[in-house]
C-alpha cells in the first residue's frame, strides 16, 4: 500500500510504498477513502522539516537544553547520533481520515466489518486505529465532509471549555480551518459569534457560511470590533484558532473581554501572559488539548480502553460523534471550506503548494475505490533476495542472515546500527505499523520490510531472529523463533513474568543446539571486560555498587506497566542485576529490595535499592533511582576487592584504585552495544557454546522477577529454596572450604 511520510531533517514529503499493517487488539483496520490535509498543523510540520538544524533548534528551544546536558553527561558523539538518528525517522503525515472497516480487532465493540467510519488515521490506503479514535459515519454525511470531523472535533473540545450559554457573545481570532469550523459550531450553541483575522477573502467566507467577521491589521481594531459587537460590555469569551509567533494576540483577547470573561487556546502562540490583562478583570484562560479527554493517553489510544460516559462526557471519540451528528443534521456546512480535491498520487505536490500557499482551507485526498493488495513483505528496489541460510547445528558453522522484530528507537538507533556494521547479511525489519520498518529497511541495507513478524519467522532465508520489541512480547517471541530453528538474539528483559520465563525454558529445551541471547550489553563493554579481567585471580568474595540515575519515565509510559513492560526493575534494572552477575561470575542467592518511601504515602515503586547475596560471599547493591537529575551521570560502578578499588564512570572511564597496573581507559561512551552483536552473530558463524549460558540467563531472569516480589512483599528471597543452583558453574574452592 502507499502513505504519505515526511523526513523530518531534509523536510521531503514523498508518496512510499509500505507494508498493510495487521489488526492489532482493541483496534480496527480501516481502507481508506478520503483524509483532509489540515493546513495549519501540518503546514507547520513541513516548515520544521525544511528548515536548518539552527532554525529547527530555534523552534524548539527546549529540546536544545536537553541536548546540552546529554551532551555533558554521555559526550558529543553519542549525542549527535541519537539527534540526527532521531531526524531521520519518517513522520506519517495525516490525521483526518475516512473510510470503511475491513477488521476488526480482539475486544472491539460497537463496530463491524463494512462500518464506514472516521478516524484520526494518517494519509494512507490502509490505516490501523485505536477503536476509542474512530466513529461511525451517519449516511447522510458523505465522505468528504466526514474527513473534517477531527479538526471538528479539536475546535469543539476548545468550545467545550468555553462553556457557551445561549445568548452569550464571543470572538474566535484567526479564521483558518479551525477557525471557520469554530464560528459554525459556536452558532450552533445558540451564541453569538464574530471572526477576527487579517486576512479579508478569510472574513469574506465567514461572513458567506453567516457568520459575522472583520478583518483587521492592528490590535486596536480588533478590539474596537469586538467591543461594538458585544455592546461595549466585552464579549464573554475568546476562542484563539490562529498560529503566531508572539502573545500580542493573548493581549488582544483579554482586552476583548468583559471581566470574568473566558479565553481558550487551541492554536499556537506564545504565552508570556501580562499579570494585569487577568487580575483587573478576573479572566481565566485554559489550553485546549487536541480533541478531547483521552488524547494522548496511552491507556485510551495505545489499549483502547474507553473512559466510562457517566464520568467523562466527552472523550474525543464523543466529539468525533457530536461533529458528525451536527454534519448530519446540516448545522454545519464544511462544503465551503474545501480549497482543493486531489488524488492521494498527486499528495507530495500538494504538500508542496501547502508551504508557499497560504490562502488554502481545507485539501481532500481521495484513494482508489479497490482494496490494497495486502503485502506484507515490501521488497526494497535493487536489493536481491539472500540465498536461503543453511540451519545446522550451534556447533556447526553458518553463515548468519539475519531479520529483525522490532524498529523502535532502540532498534533503529543501537541495534540495527550494530548489525549493520558487523557485516551480515540483513534480510528483513518488522515492526507493527511498517512505516518505520520501512525507513530501517532502507537505511540499513535490508531486503524488505514487512508489518508482520511472521514473515520473518517463517522465511528460508532467515537463520537468526533479533526482537527489539516492546517487553510483554520478549518470551513469545523467542520461543517462536526458536522453534522455528532460528537462532535468537532478544533485548532486555527476556521474560517479564514466570509463564514467560518457562515458555522461554522449554522452547530452549527443545532446541539446545540454537544459540539463544539476551542483550545485556554491559557485560561487553571494554571497562567491565577489563575489570573481570583483573577480579579474575581474587581470593576473597567482592562487594559491588552500582549507582544508576535513571531518572523518571514519562506519565502513563507502558515500561511502567507490570503488563506490558514489566516494570523498572523487571524491564531495566535486570541490566544491573546481569552486570553483577558477570563480574561475580557466581549465581545469585538471595534478593532483596527496598523502595523508597516504603510505608508511607509517598512511596515510589520505580525509586529501588536491590542487594544481591552470592553463592560465594560476594554483595552487590544496585541503587537504581529515579528522583536525580538529568546532569548527573547516569551510571556507576564500584567495585571492592582486597584492600583495592576499580570504578566505572558513566562506561567513559575505568579507574584503579591501589590496584597495580590498571591501564587508563579514557573513550568516548561505550556501553557494548556493538562488541555484544559482533561476537553474537561471530558465535552464529562460528558454533560453539553460547555466549551467555542459559544458567546465567535463566538466573537473572529469576533474580529479576524474585526482586520485583520482594520489593512488593518487603522479604528477602532466597533463590536457593527454590531452584537447583549446582548445574550452574560452582563456586571457587576458597569459598565452598569457607563456609564449610
Amino acid at each position: 500500500m502507499r502513505q504519505v511520510l515526511q523526513n523530518l531533517r531534509t523536510g521531503r514529503v514523498e508518496l512510499a510504498s509500505v507494508p498493510c499493517p495487521g489488526v492489532r487488539p482493541g483496534h480496527l483496520l480501516v481502507r481508506s477513502s478520503r483524509t483532509l490535509i489540515s493546513p495549519g498543523t501540518e503546514r507547520m510540520l513541513v516548515e520544521f522539516g525544511k528548515a536548518s538544524l539552527l532554525g529547527k533548534a530555534r523552534s524548539q528551544p527546549e529540546r536544545v537544553g536537553q541536548v546540552l546536558t546529554k551532551i555533558r553527561t554521555d559526550g558529543l558523539a553519542p549525542t549527535l547520533e541519537a539527534v540526527f538518528g532521531r531526524l531521520e525517522e519518517p513522520l506519517a503525515l495525516g490525521y483526518c481520515n475516512v473510510g470503511r472497516v475491513i477488521a476488526v480487532g480482539q475486544g472491539v465493540t460497537g463496530f463491524a466489518t463494512g462500518d464506514r467510519v472516521a478516524s484520526n488515521g494518517p494519509h494512507a490506503e490502509v490505516v490501523c486505529v485505536p477503536a476509542t479514535l474512530a466513529a461511525r459515519v451517519p449516511q447522510a454525511v458523505d465522505d468528504d465532509a466526514a474527513s473534517f470531523t477531527v479538526p471538528g472535533a479539536i475546535a469543539l473540545q476548545g468550545i467545550r471549555l468555553l462553556a457557551p450559554t445561549l445568548g452569550e457573545s464571543f470572538a474566535v481570532i484567526g479564521l483558518g480551518l479551525l477557525g471557520m469550523l469554530a464560528l459554525q459550531l459556536l452558532r450552533a450553541h445558540g451564541a453569538r459569534v464574530i471572526g477576527i483575522d487579517v486576512d479579508p477573502s478569510r472574513c469574506e467566507l465567514a461572513r458567506a457560511l453567516g457568520c459575522d467577521a472583520i478583518a483587521v491589521t492592528a490590535r486596536e481594531s480588533a478590539v474596537r470590533a469586538a467591543l461594538a459587537f458585544s455592546g461595549e460590555r466585552g464579549v464573554d469569551g475568546v476562542l484563539i484558532t490562529a498560529s503566531a509567533h508572539d502573545d500580542d494576540i493573548v493581549h488582544q483577547a483579554a482586552s476583548m473581554c468583559r471581566k470574568r470573561g473566558r479565553i481558550v487556546l487551541v492554536g499556537v502562540v506564545d504565552l508570556e501572559l501580562r499579570r494585569a490583562d487577568f487580575y483587573e478583570k478576573e479572566l481565566s484562560f485554559q489550553v485546549s488539548c487536541s480533541y478531547g479527554p483521552g488524547r494522548y493517553d496511552p491507556v485510551y489510544e495505545g489499549a483502547a480502553r474507553d473512559y466510562p460516559l457517566p464520568f467523562v462526557r466527552w472523550t474525543a471519540a464523543r466529539n468525533f460523534e457530536a461533529v458528525l451528528e451536527v454534519l448530519a443534521a446540516g448545522r454545519i456546512d464544511v462544503a465551503p471550506l474545501v480549497t482543493r480535491r486531489v488524488a492521494q498520487a498527486e499528495a507530495a505536490s500538494t504538500y508542496d503548494a501547502l508551504a508557499n500557499d497560504r490562502g488554502l482551507l481545507g485539501v481532500v485526498l481521495s484513494y482508489p475505490e479497490e482494496t490494497p493488495a495486502d503485502d506484507r513483505l515490501v521488497r526494497i528496489a535493487g536489493r536481491g533476495e539472500p540465498l536461503p541460510a543453511p540451519r545446522g547445528a550451534g556447533s556447526t558453522a553458518v553463515d548468519p542472515v539475519a531479520g529483525v522484530i522490532g524498529s523502535g528507537n532502540f532498534g533503529r538507533l543501537v541495534l540495527l546500527p550494530a548489525i549493520a556494521a558487523s557485516g551480515v547479511k540483513l534480510h528483513s525489519v518488522a515492526s507493527g505499523g511498517g512505516v518505520t520498518s520501512l525507513f530501517a529497511a532502507r537505511k540499513f541495507g535490508a531486503h524488505a520490510a514487512t508489518a508482520d513478524y511472521r514473515a520473518i519467522l517463517e522465511s528460508p532465508a532467515v537463520n537468526t531472529v533479533f526482537v527489539a520489541t516492546r517487553h510483554d512480547s520478549h518470551a513469545r517471541l523467542a520461543a517462536e523463533a526458536l522453534d522455528a530453528g532460528k537462532h535468537v538474539f532478544v533485548e532486555k528483559p527476556l521474560a517479564i513474568d514466570e509463564a514467560g520465563l518457562e515458555r522461554v525454558r522449554a522452547a530452549h529445551a527443545r532446541h539446545p543446539e540454537l544459540q539463544l541471547m539476551v542483550g545485556f550489553n554491559r557485560r561487553f563493554a571494554p571497562h567491565s571486560v577489563k575489570a573481570r579481567e583483573l577480579l579474575a585471580g581474587r581470593v576473597e568474595p567482592i562487594a559491588i555498587h552500582l549507582l544508576v540515575n535513571a531518572g523518571r519515565l514519562p506519565a502513563g509510559s507502558w515500561l511502567d506497566d507490570p503488563e506490558l513492560g514489566g516494570g523498572r526493575i523487571v524491564g531495566e534494572a535486570c541490566h544491573f542485576i546481569d552486570l553483577a552477575t558477570f563480574l561475580v561470575g557466581q549465581p545469585i542467592a538471595t534478593v532483596r529490595a527496598e523502595t523508597l518511601g516504603r510505608g508511607t504515602s509517598r512511596r515510589q515503586s520505580d525509586c529501588v535499592t536491590l542487594v544481591l547475596g552470592f553463592v560465594d560471599g560476594s554483595l552487590a547493591t544496585v541503587h537504581y533511582w529515579t528522583n536525580g537529575g538529568k546532569s548527573y551521570p547516569k551510571e556507576r560502578v564500584e567495585i571492592f576487592s582486597q584492600g583495592r578499588v576499580l570504578v566505572i564512570d558513566n562506561w567513559r572511564r575505568l579507574d584503579g584504585f591501589d590496584w597495580p597496573s590498571v591501564p587508563a581507559l579514557r573513550m568516548r561512551q561505550n556501553k557494548g552495544h556493538g562488541a555484544e552483536v559482533a561476537q553474537f552473530l561471530a558465535r552464529v558463524a562460528s558454533g560453539g557454546p553460547p555466549l551467555i549460558p542459559f544458567t546465567e540467563l535463566d538466573g537473572v531472569a529469576r533474580a529479576s522477577l524474585a526482586a520485583r516480589c520482594s520489593a512488593e512483599e518487603g522479604r528477602t528471597i532466597d533463590l536457593l529454596a527454590s531452584a537447583d543452583l549446582a548445574q550452574g558453574d560452582p563456586p571457587p574452592a576458597w569459598a565452598v572450604a569457607e563456609s564449610s
